[in-house]
């Protein structure tokens, strides 16, 4: 029997994409590209009958397959719990990745992690257990590294609730972050909606050499688009430099596609790819992908005239392109390593590097750690000592066990690094550092994706640096942020000066990959007799309450709740780190509601007026005290309102504290998503600068929601302390399927009135 997990599916995959290809090219008359062709062979109603128009069209799709990490699948499966199935109706898996801190080393963190979130772990584990979801158990790894190890294939589409679901875009699939509630729809065999994205071409010649690595690509890629330039995007890779890069590689300028808002990143299926597959036991896979190959990759014209068929094109040399470090507080601040020392000086960013740290879902491969290694041990025998501390966590069982075999993790060993368990750890809050409290400025470099303020350790003061994993290597031997290892040397134990030779890694292991116990638990064949317990005093986790439905009336008399000054990501809005054990228990985790968004009032965090009372109190306080007084609430914020993780949370907090509206001047995708299905208002000022007259007393009237419809634009009346009023046009995207999620309170509740027929 094949050791290759879903492989009937993937046949039957792989034996419609022709047909729907060609059904595809009628319709559109054109070449199409590689994202395109797995679009339109993943359509919930069968073959193409229309070209849809990016950017514009909302179009039902059907994907392959589901993944959720254990922080996310927590809410997931409380609501799917309420969708009245048997068994999900496409395969799903739940990794145990994030409730895992690290703080002294891979054994000691898990089993505290077991002494801490047994209860979590056995609901997940029961829940899959019972409606046919695969398990894989805490230190079986980090989920996007486990899922390109097992389920991702080429032409495939998954979603998965997780930002960085995308990872998979590294094997040719077209994987898109989600909230829990869209994967709730896919579990229950509904279809799963998306904006026709529009399309961004990254044209890659030359070859990477020296320091320069994968994860540079992206580096750079973010410097040009920003963190809000992929929104409603798919950015496809090609050329000759993207054929040179290995399968994992391309699986880390995928992950971090996440940072530019885009909706996903692919490449074509190559070579690189088909040796990953065999390399992973997966043979037949691989073979199933040689026998349409021309279908898994762009047409041919399209990537010899890109600026045709893409809505932008990029271009990267990559035999020129430099290694960068990005930050810090946000992924798109690119500098190239030669120009890092003056802009740290000038910046006044702290030059003394404190910890390096390699890792995460980014960059946990087998490469990236032999690179690393190649560093490592050169730091060894030329007698340099770390000037910085040293963390490693392997992306997964699998990868730990054979760079174990193979004397990988040796060399970071005899510079006294901490290998950490197989899990997400510092890359989401998940790190118990020693002196964060404090608060000091200090400087940390990782090979993680986000740098966001207090993501790493919770210190705002920490500013974090993203690179590669043999640049965060080098960083932490020199202890120091303007060193640069392509033309700096360092004095050793000895007193000489020595320089670091470029890095050298091995794609894949020689004597193949190799796993005791990978962690995986395949669920009951029935689980109708499994029963999950959920019980009523959990700290942990707590049965949902379905939100009410909207009255049909305009929502009148709301308070302002907080006007957002800034970047305000889904950490600010609902963050990670300690508040993580509450995940599965809406009520206790309202309590970190919007507590690390900017006051544009005061400039402060967790502490806005409180209009009935006028003192000044923390948000979710705040909140519950209009909530209780029947008062409806309304949060205003800036651009890109929402970046950052999928985690659904960030909408359902607000909800359950009883805001109805998110008044914005612009969203990132997922978190207008999850708003929506919440059954919260997510609109955007017409005007950007109505967002100025907004002020700390004002109360909001609903003018036509009464009226709300697809393409018609709402306004709403705002009254002022002295009387004074503003009426305000807002802009929304919902449709009509959209609005009736609105009108039943949730599409939760919605997905629960059509499985009652």
């Amino acid at each position: 029997m094949s050791k290759v997990f879903d492989l009937d599916m993937i046949k039957a995959v792989y034996d419609r994409i022709p047909k729907r290809i060609a059904a595809a090219r009628k319709v559109v008359n054109k070449p199409l590209t590689l994202s395109e062709k797995i679009l339109y062979s993943h359509l919930w109603d069968g073959e193409a009958k229309e070209a849809f128009t990016r950017g514009k069209s909302y179009v039902d799709f059907d994907p392959d397959r589901v993944a959720m990490q254990d922080a996310t699948a927590q809410m997931a499966l409380l609501q799917f719990m309420q969708a009245g199935k048997d068994k999900t109706a496409v395969p799903t898996t739940v990794h145990c990745d994030h409730l895992i801190q690290a703080r002294i080393g891979a054994d000691k963190d898990l089993q505290e992690a077991f002494n801490k979130s047994s209860e979590v772990f056995n609901f997940l584990e029961s829940v899959s257990n019972k409606y046919g979801i695969g398990f894989w158990k805490p230190g079986a790894g980090i989920i996007h590294q486990v899922v390109l190890e097992n389920y991702a294939f080429p032409g495939g589409m998954m979603i998965g609730t997780d930002s960085h679901t995308v990872n998979a875009g590294g094997l040719g699939m077209v994987a898109i972050g989600v909230g829990g509630a869209d994967a709730v729809d896919v579990m229950a065999g509904m279809p799963w909606e998306l904006k026709f994205p529009k399309l961004i071409g990254v044209k890659l010649t030359g070859k990477l050499n020296g320091w320069t690595a994968s994860k540079d690509v992206i580096l750079k890629v973010a410097g040009i688009l920003t963190v809000k330039g992929g929104t409603g995007c798919i950015v496809e890779y090609f050329g000759e430099g993207a054929k040179s890069l290995s399968c994992t590689g391309k699986g880390t300028i995928c992950n971090m596609g996440a940072e530019i808002g885009a909706t996903t990143s692919t490449f074509g299926y190559d070579e690189s790819m088909e040796r990953y597959l065999r390399a992973t036991d997966r043979n037949e896979v691989a073979d199933l992908a040689n026998g349409i190959k021309e279908h898994l990759t762009g047409d041919a014209e399209v990537y010899a005239n890109p600026e045709k068929y893409f809505d932008q094109v990029i271009e990267i040399d990559l035999s020129t392109l430099e290694p960068h470090l990005n930050g810090p507080f946000s992924p798109d601040i690119a500098t190239p390593i030669s120009k890092l020392g003056v802009e740290a000086k000038k910046n006044g960013w702290p030059l003394e590097v404190e910890w390096g740290l390699i890792g995460s879902c980014t960059n946990s491969s087998y490469e990236d750690l032999t690179r690393a290694e190649s560093i490592a041990r050169q730091a060894v025998n030329k007698k340099l000592k770390t000037k910085a501390e040293f963390g490693i966590n392997p992306g997964s069982e699998q990868v730990r066990y054979t760079t174990e075999r193979d004397g990988v993790l040796q060399a970071f060993k005899d510079l006294e690094a901490r290998i950490f368990t197989n899990a997400c750890g510092p890359c989401i809050g998940q790190w118990a550092r020693a002196g964060a409290e404090e608060q000091k400025k200090n400087t940390i470099v990782h090979s993680f994706n986000r740098n966001f303020a207090k993501r790493a350790d919770g210190n705002p003061n920490t500013h974090a640096f993203v690179g590669s994993p043999e640049l965060v290597a080098a960083m932490a031997i020199a202890g120091r942020l303007d060193f640069n290892p392509l033309t700096d040397s360092l004095e050793n134990e000895d007193g000489e000066m020595v320089k670091l030779d470029p890095p050298s890694g091995i794609e894949l292991p020689k004597l193949g990959f190799a796993v005791e116990d990978n962690g995986y638990q395949a669920p009951a064949k029935d689980g109708s007799s499994v029963e999950v317990v959920v019980k009523s005093d959990s700290e942990r986790l707590q049965l949902l309450t379905p939100f009410d439905p909207w009255d049909g009336k305009n929502i009148t008399g709301a308070k302002l709740l907080i006007k957002a000054f800034g970047k305000c990501t889904t950490d600010h809005i609902s963050m990670a780190g300690p508040w993580l054990r509450y995940r599965g228990h809406l009520d206790n985790i309202s309590n970190n509601c919007l507590i690390g968004a900017v006051n544009a009032f005061n400039k402060e965090t967790n502490k806005v007026k409180n209009q009935i009372t006028g003192e000044y109190g923390e948000v979710p306080a705040t909140a519950r005290a209009y909530k209780a007084a029947g008062i409806p609430s309304v949060v205003v914020g800036d651009h890109n309102y929402g970046e950052g993780s999928s985690r659904e949370h960030a909408a359902m907090e607000p909800r359950h504290l009883g805001v109805r509206a998110v008044i914005v001047k612009s969203f990132a995708r997922i978190h207008e998503t999850n708003l929506k299905k919440q059954g919260m208002l997510g609109l955007t000022f017409a005007n950007e600068n109505d967002y100025d007259k907004i002020q700390e007393d004002d109360v909001f009237n609903f003018l036509d929601l009464d009226q709300f419809a697809e393409d018609k634009p709402l306004h709403i009346e705002v009254v002022h302390k002295d009387g004074s009023k503003d009426t305000i046009k807002l802009n929304h995207t919902y449709n009509t399927a959209q609005i009736e999620w609105f009108k039943a309170g949730s599409a939760l509740n919605l997905i629960k009135e059509m499985n009652k027929g």
